[in-house]
Protein backbone atom coordinates (compact mmCIF):
# COMPACT_ATOMS: atom_id res chain seq x y z
CA UNK A 1 0.00 0.00 0.00
CA UNK A 2 1.29 3.44 -0.96
CA UNK A 3 0.06 6.48 0.90
CA UNK A 4 -1.05 9.62 -0.93
CA UNK A 5 0.81 12.34 0.96
CA UNK A 6 -0.50 15.24 -1.10
CA UNK A 7 -3.46 15.62 -3.46
CA UNK A 8 -3.73 18.81 -5.46
CA UNK A 9 -5.95 19.85 -8.33
CA UNK A 10 -3.78 21.61 -10.92
CA UNK A 11 -6.54 22.29 -13.46
CA UNK A 12 -10.05 21.03 -14.21
CA UNK A 13 -9.79 17.21 -14.27
CA UNK A 14 -5.98 17.33 -13.75
CA UNK A 15 -4.75 15.96 -10.42
CA UNK A 16 -1.36 15.79 -8.71
CA UNK A 17 -0.57 13.01 -6.26
CA UNK A 18 2.60 12.97 -4.18
CA UNK A 19 2.94 9.34 -3.11
CA UNK A 20 5.11 7.80 -0.42
CA UNK A 21 7.42 5.36 -2.24
CA UNK A 22 10.99 5.57 -0.88
CA UNK A 23 12.48 2.72 -2.93
CA UNK A 24 11.11 4.12 -6.20
CA UNK A 25 12.17 7.68 -5.30
CA UNK A 26 15.69 6.43 -4.56
CA UNK A 27 16.16 5.00 -8.07
CA UNK A 28 13.90 7.17 -10.25
CA UNK A 29 15.42 9.07 -13.17
CA UNK A 30 13.91 11.55 -15.66
CA UNK A 31 11.84 9.85 -18.36
CA UNK A 32 10.90 6.77 -16.33
CA UNK A 33 7.40 5.72 -15.34
CA UNK A 34 5.44 3.69 -12.79
CA UNK A 35 2.49 1.33 -13.02
CA UNK A 36 -0.21 1.66 -10.38
CA UNK A 37 -3.47 0.02 -9.41
CA UNK A 38 -6.18 1.67 -7.34
CA UNK A 39 -7.62 -1.58 -5.99
CA UNK A 40 -7.94 -5.34 -6.63
CA UNK A 41 -10.29 -4.76 -9.56
CA UNK A 42 -8.41 -1.79 -10.99
CA UNK A 43 -6.62 -1.61 -14.32
CA UNK A 44 -2.87 -1.13 -14.48
CA UNK A 45 -2.27 2.57 -15.12
CA UNK A 46 1.11 3.73 -16.48
CA UNK A 47 2.12 7.26 -15.41
CA UNK A 48 5.39 9.03 -16.10
CA UNK A 49 7.14 10.23 -12.95
CA UNK A 50 6.68 14.02 -12.88
CA UNK A 51 9.08 14.51 -9.97
CA UNK A 52 10.86 12.60 -7.22
CA UNK A 53 12.18 13.57 -3.79
CA UNK A 54 14.86 11.19 -2.61
CA UNK A 55 15.11 12.77 0.87
CA UNK A 56 11.37 12.66 1.48
CA UNK A 57 11.02 9.27 -0.22
CA UNK A 58 8.19 10.35 -2.50
CA UNK A 59 7.29 10.48 -6.18
CA UNK A 60 4.95 12.94 -7.86
CA UNK A 61 2.41 11.69 -10.37
CA UNK A 62 0.16 13.90 -12.49
CA UNK A 63 -2.80 12.58 -14.44
CA UNK A 64 -5.88 13.74 -16.28
CA UNK A 65 -9.27 12.19 -15.60
CA UNK A 66 -10.11 11.11 -19.13
CA UNK A 67 -11.03 7.42 -18.89
CA UNK A 68 -12.64 5.02 -16.46
CA UNK A 69 -9.42 4.13 -14.62
CA UNK A 70 -8.22 7.70 -14.15
CA UNK A 71 -11.70 8.77 -13.00
CA UNK A 72 -11.51 6.07 -10.34
CA UNK A 73 -7.98 7.15 -9.40
CA UNK A 74 -9.17 10.74 -9.04
CA UNK A 75 -11.68 9.69 -6.39
CA UNK A 76 -8.91 8.86 -3.93
CA UNK A 77 -8.18 11.46 -1.28
CA UNK A 78 -5.06 12.65 0.55
CA UNK A 79 -4.22 10.14 3.26
CA UNK A 80 -5.70 7.20 1.35
CA UNK A 81 -3.65 4.48 -0.32
CA UNK A 82 -2.87 3.06 -3.73
CA UNK A 83 -2.89 -0.74 -3.75
CA UNK A 84 0.11 -1.19 -6.08
CA UNK A 85 2.90 1.05 -7.33
CA UNK A 86 5.65 -0.56 -9.40
CA UNK A 87 8.72 1.20 -10.76
CA UNK A 88 10.78 2.91 -11.84
CA UNK A 89 10.19 1.33 -15.27
CA UNK A 90 11.41 2.13 -18.76
CA UNK A 91 14.71 3.49 -19.95
CA UNK A 92 15.64 6.88 -18.48
CA UNK A 93 16.23 9.90 -20.67
CA UNK A 94 19.78 10.13 -21.99
CA UNK A 95 21.11 13.30 -20.39
CA UNK A 96 24.42 14.95 -21.20
CA UNK A 97 25.65 18.35 -22.29
CA UNK A 98 24.33 18.78 -25.84
CA UNK A 99 24.35 22.58 -26.12
CA UNK A 100 20.99 24.25 -26.67
CA UNK A 101 18.00 21.97 -26.18
CA UNK A 102 14.30 22.66 -26.68
CA UNK A 103 11.85 20.88 -24.39
CA UNK A 104 8.28 20.84 -25.70
CA UNK A 105 5.36 19.89 -23.47
CA UNK A 106 1.74 19.76 -24.55
CA UNK A 107 -1.19 19.51 -22.14
CA UNK A 108 -0.61 16.87 -19.47
CA UNK A 109 2.74 16.12 -21.18
CA UNK A 110 4.21 19.23 -19.55
CA UNK A 111 4.52 17.29 -16.28
CA UNK A 112 6.86 14.51 -17.53
CA UNK A 113 8.88 17.03 -19.55
CA UNK A 114 9.71 18.90 -16.33
CA UNK A 115 12.25 16.46 -14.77
CA UNK A 116 13.90 16.07 -18.19
CA UNK A 117 14.28 19.84 -18.59
CA UNK A 118 15.67 20.05 -15.07
CA UNK A 119 18.15 17.24 -15.73
CA UNK A 120 19.31 18.83 -18.98
CA UNK A 121 19.74 22.19 -17.24
CA UNK A 122 21.76 20.59 -14.44
CA UNK A 123 24.00 18.97 -17.09
CA UNK A 124 24.95 22.43 -18.34
CA UNK A 125 22.65 22.83 -21.34
CA UNK A 126 20.85 25.98 -22.38
CA UNK A 127 17.22 24.94 -22.01
CA UNK A 128 14.45 26.59 -24.00
CA UNK A 129 11.04 25.26 -23.05
CA UNK A 130 7.82 25.55 -25.02
CA UNK A 131 4.65 24.56 -23.17
CA UNK A 132 1.16 24.62 -24.63
CA UNK A 133 -2.45 23.96 -23.72
CA UNK A 134 -5.90 24.65 -25.11
CA UNK A 135 -6.36 27.55 -22.67
CA UNK A 136 -4.79 29.22 -19.63
CA UNK A 137 -7.27 27.40 -17.38
CA UNK A 138 -5.71 24.02 -18.11
CA UNK A 139 -2.07 25.09 -18.39
CA UNK A 140 0.02 23.34 -15.73
CA UNK A 141 3.55 23.57 -14.29
CA UNK A 142 4.28 27.06 -15.63
CA UNK A 143 6.34 28.14 -12.60
CA UNK A 144 8.17 24.83 -12.37
CA UNK A 145 9.16 24.92 -16.05
CA UNK A 146 10.25 28.57 -15.78
CA UNK A 147 12.54 27.66 -12.88
CA UNK A 148 14.50 25.09 -14.94
CA UNK A 149 14.52 26.94 -18.27
CA UNK A 150 16.68 29.74 -19.66
CA UNK A 151 13.68 30.76 -21.73
CA UNK A 152 10.04 29.74 -21.40
CA UNK A 153 7.58 30.16 -24.26
CA UNK A 154 3.87 29.63 -23.59
CA UNK A 155 1.25 28.94 -26.25
CA UNK A 156 -2.50 28.48 -25.98
CA UNK A 157 -4.99 27.54 -28.67
CA UNK A 158 -7.32 30.39 -27.69
CA UNK A 159 -4.67 33.02 -26.90
CA UNK A 160 -5.70 33.29 -23.23
CA UNK A 161 -2.04 32.97 -22.19
CA UNK A 162 1.19 33.57 -24.08
CA UNK A 163 1.09 33.24 -27.87
CA UNK A 164 -2.07 32.18 -29.67
CA UNK A 165 -0.49 29.28 -31.55
CA UNK A 166 0.38 25.62 -31.49
CA UNK A 167 3.73 24.67 -29.93
CA UNK A 168 5.17 24.02 -33.39
CA UNK A 169 5.04 27.72 -34.35
CA UNK A 170 7.65 29.00 -31.85
CA UNK A 171 9.61 25.78 -32.39
CA UNK A 172 9.89 26.54 -36.12
CA UNK A 173 10.88 30.13 -35.35
CA UNK A 174 13.71 28.86 -33.14
CA UNK A 175 14.85 26.43 -35.84
CA UNK A 176 14.84 29.28 -38.39
CA UNK A 177 16.85 31.57 -36.08
CA UNK A 178 20.62 31.93 -35.79
CA UNK A 179 20.63 29.72 -32.70
CA UNK A 180 21.97 26.18 -33.11
CA UNK A 181 19.49 23.70 -31.65
CA UNK A 182 21.21 20.45 -30.69
CA UNK A 183 18.20 18.45 -29.47
CA UNK A 184 14.41 18.64 -29.19
CA UNK A 185 12.48 16.62 -26.60
CA UNK A 186 8.69 16.50 -26.95
CA UNK A 187 6.00 14.94 -24.75
CA UNK A 188 2.27 15.38 -25.18
CA UNK A 189 -0.65 14.05 -27.21
CA UNK A 190 0.45 11.71 -29.99
CA UNK A 191 -0.78 14.14 -32.66
CA UNK A 192 1.34 16.92 -31.14
CA UNK A 193 4.44 14.74 -31.06
CA UNK A 194 3.85 13.83 -34.70
CA UNK A 195 3.75 17.50 -35.75
CA UNK A 196 6.86 18.31 -33.69
CA UNK A 197 8.66 15.50 -35.52
CA UNK A 198 7.53 16.86 -38.89
CA UNK A 199 8.63 20.37 -37.88
CA UNK A 200 12.17 19.33 -36.95
CA UNK A 201 12.64 16.74 -39.71
CA UNK A 202 13.66 19.19 -42.51
CA UNK A 203 16.29 20.70 -40.22
CA UNK A 204 17.85 17.36 -39.26
CA UNK A 205 17.67 18.20 -35.55
CA UNK A 206 17.65 15.07 -33.34
CA UNK A 207 14.18 14.78 -31.80
CA UNK A 208 13.02 12.49 -29.01
CA UNK A 209 9.40 11.71 -28.09
CA UNK A 210 7.93 9.74 -25.19
CA UNK A 211 5.26 7.19 -26.08
CA UNK A 212 3.95 6.68 -22.55
CA UNK A 213 0.34 7.51 -23.64
CA UNK A 214 0.03 4.19 -25.52
CA UNK A 215 1.19 1.86 -22.73
CA UNK A 216 -1.08 -0.63 -20.99
CA UNK A 217 0.60 -3.17 -18.72
CA UNK A 218 4.19 -1.90 -18.75
CA UNK A 219 5.88 -5.29 -19.13
CA UNK A 220 5.78 -5.92 -22.88
CA UNK A 221 3.48 -8.93 -22.36
CA UNK A 222 0.21 -7.43 -23.65
CA UNK A 223 1.55 -5.95 -26.88
CA UNK A 224 -0.74 -2.94 -26.51
CA UNK A 225 2.14 -0.46 -26.81
CA UNK A 226 3.59 -2.03 -29.95
CA UNK A 227 4.89 0.65 -32.27
CA UNK A 228 6.81 0.68 -35.53
CA UNK A 229 10.11 2.53 -35.12
CA UNK A 230 12.41 2.55 -38.12
CA UNK A 231 10.23 -0.22 -39.62
CA UNK A 232 10.93 -2.45 -36.62
CA UNK A 233 8.37 -3.44 -34.01
CA UNK A 234 9.16 -1.99 -30.59
CA UNK A 235 7.35 -1.96 -27.27
CA UNK A 236 7.10 1.48 -25.67
CA UNK A 237 7.21 0.08 -22.13
CA UNK A 238 10.40 -1.99 -22.36
CA UNK A 239 12.22 -0.52 -25.39
CA UNK A 240 11.25 3.06 -24.52
CA UNK A 241 9.24 5.01 -23.61
CA UNK A 242 11.47 7.42 -25.57
CA UNK A 243 12.22 6.99 -29.26
CA UNK A 244 13.71 8.84 -32.20
CA UNK A 245 10.70 10.87 -33.37
CA UNK A 246 11.78 10.77 -37.00
CA UNK A 247 11.57 6.96 -37.05
CA UNK A 248 8.17 6.53 -35.34
CA UNK A 249 5.23 5.49 -37.55
CA UNK A 250 2.71 7.92 -36.06
CA UNK A 251 -0.04 7.08 -38.56
CA UNK A 252 -0.39 3.44 -37.49
CA UNK A 253 0.00 4.50 -33.87
CA UNK A 254 -2.91 6.94 -34.04
CA UNK A 255 -5.08 4.46 -35.97
CA UNK A 256 -4.67 1.89 -33.18
CA UNK A 257 -5.47 4.49 -30.51
CA UNK A 258 -8.78 5.29 -32.20
CA UNK A 259 -9.82 1.61 -32.11
CA UNK A 260 -10.34 1.64 -28.34
CA UNK A 261 -12.18 4.98 -27.99
CA UNK A 262 -15.78 3.63 -28.15
CA UNK A 263 -15.06 1.02 -25.42
CA UNK A 264 -13.30 3.55 -23.21
CA UNK A 265 -16.17 6.03 -23.60
CA UNK A 266 -18.71 3.39 -22.57
CA UNK A 267 -16.68 2.38 -19.50
CA UNK A 268 -16.09 6.03 -18.50
CA UNK A 269 -19.81 6.76 -18.65
CA UNK A 270 -20.45 3.73 -16.40
CA UNK A 271 -17.90 4.98 -13.82
CA UNK A 272 -19.29 8.54 -13.98
CA UNK A 273 -22.79 7.14 -13.42
CA UNK A 274 -21.64 5.23 -10.34
CA UNK A 275 -20.00 8.39 -9.00
CA UNK A 276 -23.24 10.36 -9.49
CA UNK A 277 -25.20 7.63 -7.72
CA UNK A 278 -22.83 7.85 -4.78
CA UNK A 279 -23.30 11.61 -4.56
CA UNK A 280 -27.10 11.19 -4.49
CA UNK A 281 -26.82 8.63 -1.71
CA UNK A 282 -24.70 10.98 0.44
CA UNK A 283 -27.15 13.81 -0.09
CA UNK A 284 -30.03 11.98 1.64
Amino acid sequence: MYKILVKQQLAPSVQLFEVEAPLIAKKAKPGQFVILRVNDHGERIPLTIADFNREKGSVTLIFQEVGASTLELGRLQQGEFLLDLVGPLGKPTHIEKFGTVVCVGGGIGIAPVYPIARGLKEAGNEVISIIGARSEEILIYEEEMAAVSDQLIITTDDGSKGIKALVTQPLKELLDSDKTISLVVAIGPVIMMKFVAETTRPYGVPTVVSLNPIMVDGTGMCGGCRVSVGQENKFACVDGPEFDAHKVDFESLMARQRMYKPHEKQHSEHIAGKREEGCKCHSH
